[in-house]
């Protein structure tokens, strides 16, 4: 299971998140300052942080400077307004993804895996098997092809989808 940190000093938005990632088989911790957010980094491992631009204290910028310095998770980043200088500065700064407030929780959600999904796979950690055997057939799950004694094939996708379902099922 994927853990994920929401650094933002909205409860509600926190909690909804948390609620809505667990389908995803998401995990979300959430604290209300960056200052919390950093202790929290160093007592738990994460594979994302959100991180909200306006906090008390230590504002998103600072804290996203601080993360970097110690780590290269990716930072998805929040702001209420849509400027594209906080957007650019916090891009430069090392965000991995800028949202803006409010969003459509479908998209954020979306983002949240694919910035997952590609942390990783870049460093390693995906632990998912790139190929199945299913008998005498080589599936690759990456470029969704088939190898057989014969070549190799591409079925339309939801022929792909029904065979990966049998092989995963039977296998």
């Amino acid at each position: 299971m994927n853990n994920i940190l929401v650094i933002d000093d909205d409860k509600e938005l926190c909690t909804l998140i948390k609620r809505s990632v667990l389908s995803e088989d998401i995990e979300a911790d959430f604290c209300t300052t960056g200052k919390e957010g950093l202790k929290q980094l160093k007592e738990k491992t994460y594979q994302l942080v959100i991180l909200d631009v306006m906090l008390p204290g230590m504002d998103g910028f600072e804290t996203l400077e601080r993360i970097r310095t110690q780590s290269s998770l990716p930072i998805l980043m929040f702001t209420s307004k849509n400027d594209s200088a906080s957007k650019v500065r916090g891009l430069r700064a090392g965000a991995d993804d800028y949202l803006t407030k409010p969003f459509d929780m479908d998209e954020l959600i979306a983002r949240i895996v694919s910035l997952i999904r590609r942390y990783t796979r870049f460093n390693g950690q995906d632990l998912t098997p790139q190929q199945l055997h299913f008998d005498g057939l080589d599936i690759d799950l990456e470029s969704r092809s088939i190898v057989a004694i014969n070549g190799i094939f591409e079925l339309p996708p939801k022929e792909f989808d029904l065979l990966l379902f049998w092989a995963k099922e039977m296998g």
